[in-house]
């Protein structure tokens, strides 16, 4: 018999229906909530038998090959802009120039334009945008420079939620026009009102792991892509086009830390297929950063995407939001200045206060390094920027965080400055899409594996802000000496995550790992929001005992 997994919150405040639907559906499947939490941590054994080499897809495989001709546009992707009624989308037209004497494209001679209706034929509506062109130059000898094709964003307005449109882009009048692809918009924000699924991953890069990941992740039919940092991994390549296996590996004997932009384009090629029909937000990581001449970081990733930063009043497209449906999502930058005096943390502040929770239940946040990790890669790492920002994120109630950086997946209990607290936010890492460099595979708590607190500054932002636990089972240490309590499961294994949002109060978290079937779960849960219990608005809340899970045998 199939025994009850769920008692009934304090409060609802879903309708009864949806709730009892929830709470048949948990029976049914055998789904934990969090709610039957915290949890006692668990760790995954590692499976050597994935402990193969990542391997890049080479530029020869012919989903990396440019098929279009002359000015005809490639690399189709679609965005959110940050309400439903509004998309972005975006394409490159004519080719990459890479060299020593590069000469870049004029971005006006080429128009932006997009066709696009409810019906495929015809497309009644039209809307212009914008072109550039960005550089990646390096002035020393032996180095190529890069300059890009033109790119085109173009934002369409007026649209109506939850609905398909159908679309061409390029130029009528060289003709240069693509063929007809389609999207489908987001749900009217409001507490009822949720895409079907949201697939999530992190440190994708262009392997055939990715492939993997990616063929997995369209299997599960997402609705919207969340890309939590680390894309291409094109600083892993020299100007020549010539890998390396890792980042601190890379070039000790060049004036520069070079890459091969060409990745980007590769990247572009292979995702159309999932990016011009699913709408996909990204969020810089670390290997975004890639510096150039005049100390100019992040041209690739900020010119290749589109992001709602104007609607969303950020000043950056390193940090902005955006909704879909009763969601709101934040997405915040790591790599730029996240200080209380800085321009994001006060962005961050409005975004919030601007936040409602009537309309919008969920609130999400995303950002590359993660703050609870128990591994040793990137142990503490983003330390400084929990110290600036986890309190302003906790007090207005957010749900869920998700991060990447780290490869591997690990699901926190809910936490609030290194406490088990019931109305902390669910940290997931998701940094296992398959990139080129290692899977993290060593805890921090095992022996020997402790790394030395001077190792763990935030080298781009500066400073050392990580420090010996001051209470608890860990007090007095840097690390834990078994799993940490906060964190409930980890596992190092390549996959992706999927977010099923059901109503105001009930959420489902799957992880899929990519050597299981294409339906089978590496990891569940049901994450519950209990607003009652725990205000949305500023106000103290008393914690859950800080106390170890583990019971003393």
């Amino acid at each position: 018999m199939v025994s009850m997994l769920l008692s009934v919150p304090a409060v609802v405040s879903t309708c009864l229906l949806l709730f009892l639907a929830n709470l048949v559906g948990n029976v049914r499947g055998g789904i934990p909530t969090t709610l039957d939490g915290p949890f006692k941590p668990v760790t995954v054994p590692f499976d050597e038998s994935l402990r193969g080499h990542a391997v890049d897809l080479p530029p020869t495989d012919p989903r990396l090959i440019r098929r279009v001709k002359g000015f005809e546009p490639e690399q189709i992707s679609v965005a959110l802009s940050a309400t439903y009624d509004s998309v972005w989308i975006s394409w490159i037209t004519g080719k990459f120039q890479i060299g020593y004497n590069i000469k870049p494209l004029n971005p006006k001679s080429v128009a932006s334009v997009v066709h696009y209706g409810k019906l495929r034929f015809p497309l009644s509506h039209e809307a212009r945008g914008n072109s550039l062109i960005y550089n990646q130059l390096y002035p020393f000898e032996g180095l190529r420079n890069y300059s890009s094709g033109i790119i085109h964003h173009v934002r369409l307005t007026g649209l109506k939620p939850d609905t398909l449109y159908y679309y061409r882009c390029g130029d009528p009048s060289i003709p240069a026009m693509s063929d007809i692809y389609y999207f489908k918009t987001m749900p009217i924000s409001g507490p009822k009102s949720y895409p079907g699924r949201i697939a999530v991953v992190g440190d994708l890069g262009l392997t055939y792991n990715t492939t993997s990941t990616i063929d997995h992740l369209i299997s599960n039919k997402p609705d919207l892509v969340l890309l939590i940092g680390d894309v291409t991994y094109a600083n892993l390549y020299r100007t020549n086009g010539t890998g390396s296996d890792c980042y601190s590996c890379s070039f000790p004997d060049t004036p520069i830390h070079e890459t091969y932009q060409p990745r980007w384009d590769y990247w572009g090629r292979f995702m159309q297929p999932l990016v011009s029909r699913v709408p996909i937000m990204v969020i810089e990581g670390n290997h975004e950063i890639e510096e150039q001449v005049e100390s100019r970081t992040f041209s690739a990733y900020s010119a290749r995407f589109a992001f709602p930063s104007e609607e969303s009043g950020s000043l950056s497209t390193l940090y902005y939001s955006f909704n879909a449906g009763g969601i709101h999502f934040i997405m915040l930058g790591a790599y730029v200045s996240y200080k209380k005096s800085g321009d994001q943390y006060r962005w961050l502040e409005g975004d919030l206060a601007n936040v409602n929770r009537s309309v919008t239940p969920w609130l999400v946040a995303t950002w590359h390094p993660p703050w609870y990790n128990s591994y040793q890669a990137h142990y503490k790492e983003a330390e400084c920027m929990r110290v600036e920002m986890e309190e302003l994120l906790y007090s207005y109630g957010v749900d869920i965080v998700l991060n990447g950086h780290v490869h591997a997946y690990e699901r926190s209990n809910r936490v609030y400055n290194y406490l088990l607290d019931p109305c902390g936010p669910v940290h997931i890492t998701i940094g296992d899409g398959g990139n080129r460099e290692k899977m993290a595979i060593k805890h921090a708590d095992a022996p020997g594996n402790c790394p030395d607190p001077l190792s763990t500054p935030d080298e781009y932002m500066g400073g050392f802000c990580a420090t010996n636990f001051t209470s608890g089972p860990a007090a007095g240490k840097f690390c834990w000496d078994r799993q940490p309590d906060f964190s409930a499961y980890r596992e190092s294994s390549f996959g992706h995550g999927i977010l099923e949002v059901k109503n105001e109060t009930h959420a489902l978290w799957t992880w899929h790992r990519n050597q299981d079937m294409y339906n089978t779960a590496g990891d569940q849960i049901y994450i519950v929001r209990q607003p009652d219990k725990c205000p949305t608005q500023p106000k103290e809340i008393d914690l859950w005992e800080a106390r170890p899970l583990l019971e003393e045998e």
